[in-house]
């Protein structure tokens, strides 16, 4: 008996365009399942790693992203004119914001911009800041380096960046233009500073940062799935083609 192959352009081209879609989209995430690998790798060593002390000289961007996720240690004091707050930023379920100030190191004009921490939203008042404490004069603050603040979706114009102002997302190129400072290319998301007690009046931001995501073996199972449709689609055309084939008397 002849085996027969029914070859047809329409299915064909759909098969091609399915194969392309899946091989893409399982590279795609491919790619971003190894960038969670390196991440956690960087992650790891920033741990192991003893703080990094950091000097007012400036930093390029490539410098930022060798530090992200090291332990730093810098010296100098708050510039609280010019604090912003992150909108939509909730902890534990309550909505509230994330307070971003920039920190002027110690014998220099230059700013390293610090995550302070969270504080909650007034549900009865959206935009009024719950009272809490910023240290005043010299203080020698820790963190965790950052490469930014995170970002959330944001609908329409946002607004210009202005002191005390409550955005979606803030900028560290935008925060500097708007401020005129000098900024160093990462964020500091606080973790210690030298006032270890909370005060008596106000309140301390909440310094329980999320982990990055790491899931990178959920990037490798989408990329196993686009493979196997990419698989599937390339088999049925080739069934379909040698069933209606051999259908044929």
């Amino acid at each position: 008996m002849r085996i027969r192959f029914h070859f047809r352009w329409i299915p064909f081209v759909v098969m091609l365009l399915l194969v392309a879609l899946g091989v893409s989209l399982a590279q795609w995430q491919q790619r971003r399942g190894d960038e969670k690998v390196a991440r956690a790798a960087r992650l790891e060593a920033g741990n192991q790693a003893a703080p990094l002390a950091l000097t007012a000289a400036p930093m390029l961007p490539a410098d930022a992203q060798a530090i992200e996720y090291r332990r730093v240690t810098v010296t100098g004091h708050f510039a609280s004119a010019w604090t912003v707050y992150l909108d939509n930023r909730p902890y534990k379920g309550q909505a509230g914001f994330h307070v971003l100030t920039p920190f002027q190191i110690d014998g220099s004009a230059t700013h390293v911009l610090v995550a302070q921490g969270w504080l909650p939203r007034n549900n009865a008042e959206r935009t009024r800041i719950p009272d809490y404490t910023t240290p005043a004069g010299t203080v020698t603050i820790s963190g965790i380096a950052r490469l930014n603040a995170g970002h959330v979706m944001e609908l329409g114009t946002a607004p210009a960046l202005a002191p005390h102002a409550i955005v979606q997302n803030a900028d560290i190129g935008q925060l500097a233009q708007a401020s005129g400072l000098a900024l160093q290319p990462f964020i500091l998301e606080q973790t210690v500073d030298s006032t270890a007690t909370v005060p008596a009046s106000g309140q301390l931001p909440v310094r329980d940062w999320p982990a990055p995501d790491l899931g990178a073996d959920k990037h490798r199972g989408y990329a196993f799935q686009w493979y196997a449709l990419a698989l599937m689609a390339f088999l049925f055309f080739v069934f379909t083609g040698f069933r209606r084939a051999n259908k044929q008397p």
